[in-house]
C-alpha cells in the first residue's frame, strides 16, 4: 500500500469566477479523485476555500500541483502538510459543503497554520452539512 499524505489549503474564489463554478470543479474532482484514491472534503463559504485531502503521495502531490495552477481561484496557500496512517475520510472522493454565512472558523483557518490549521478544520467538520 503506498503511502499516504495529507493536505490542507486555503484560497479565495477568483475575482472573475461566480460561485457556481463550484459545482462544475467537485463534478469533475469527484470522477478524478476516485480514480486517483483521493478521498476528501471541500468547504466554501461563497469566498472562501479550505480543502483537505489526502491518498497516496504521488497523487496528492500532482494534485496539489494542478490545484495551484488552476486559475479559479486565488491566494492558495498550504496551511497543513503531512503523512498520515490513516484515512480520516472513508465515505467519499469528495465531499463538499457549502457554508450559508461567511464566519469566523473559514476566517479563523485561513489564519492559522500547521497543526493548529489541520485540528480547527477538523472541528469545524462535525458541524457540516456535508454533500457527497
Amino acid at each position: 500500500m503506498a503511502e499516504l499524505h495529507e493536505i490542507l489549503y486555503c484560497s479565495m474564489l477568483a475575482p472573475d469566477q461566480s460561485v457556481t463554478v463550484v459545482g462544475q470543479i467537485v463534478t469533475a474532482a469527484r470522477a478524478r479523485n476516485l480514480q486517483d484514491q483521493i478521498t476528501g472534503l471541500l468547504v466554501f463559504d461563497g469566498q472562501r476555500f479550505c480543502q483537505h485531502f489526502e491518498g497516496p503521495c504521488g497523487e496528492v502531490l500532482l494534485l496539489m500541483e494542478r490545484l495551484q495552477a488552476d486559475p479559479r481561484h486565488t491566494q492558495l496557500r498550504v496551511v497543513y502538510e503531512g503523512s498520515l496512517t490513516k484515512r480520516r475520510y472513508e465515505r467519499f472522493e469528495m465531499g463538499l459543503a457549502e457554508v450559508e454565512t461567511i464566519g469566523d472558523d473559514m476566517g479563523g483557518i485561513h489564519e492559522l497554520e500547521g497543526v493548529e490549521a489541520l485540528e480547527r478544520f477538523l472541528a469545524l467538520r462535525s458541524g457540516l452539512d456535508i454533500s457527497s
